[in-house]
């Protein structure tokens, strides 16, 4: 067995969302889920098929964005897992809707920052073992760190 870290690509503004599923269905499914979840979103999706034919399937809304989603599951090459690539929408608008697609089994990321893909490669198939999101902590918050996050979120509109 072969382990790879696989550098997901995205623009900076951009957030990814990378969950592992387990039918050809998804496809449809979790482009439902995002249209629905957030009214002119702009994001692309693939999702790796793990038996048949094995294709990276796409769809979204923004061609660019699909490019991107394909272009990563592609890369990444674990069976049964997709990516959202999301152009103008945040994880946490669509995130609970794509957990409640059926044939979701889990999320492993979503995340503007850099993320890296933990795969394994058996020389006939491959899976995800796990993801790098962003940077190793840098210390612990202080009460003034505190203070700008509680600011920050409702500067957002996320708390009152």
């Amino acid at each position: 067995m072969q382990l790879e870290m696989i550098a997901v690509t995205k623009d900076e503004d951009m957030n990814v969302i990378i969950g592992q599923t387990h039918f050809i269905k998804s496809v449809e499914d979790i482009y439902e889920a995002v249209v629905n979840a957030v009214p002119g979103v702009k994001f692309g999706l693939a999702f790796n098929e793990a038996s048949g034919v094995c294709l990276v399937r796409s769809a979204g809304t923004d061609q660019h964005l699909i490019d991107l989603a394909r272009t990563n599951a592609l890369n990444i090459g674990a069976g049964h897992m997709f990516v959202v690539v999301l152009g103008n929408a945040y994880p946490i608008n669509v995130l609970n809707a794509i957990k409640a697609v059926p044939e979701v089994c889990g999320i492993f990321a979503a995340t503007a920052n850099a993320l890296k893909v933990i795969v394994a490669d058996d020389g006939t198939g491959r899976g995800i073992l796990g993801v790098i999101d962003g940077e190793k902590p840098k210390g612990a918050e202080t009460d003034t760190d505190a203070d700008n996050r509680k600011k920050l979120l409702r500067r957002f509109g996320y708390k009152f």
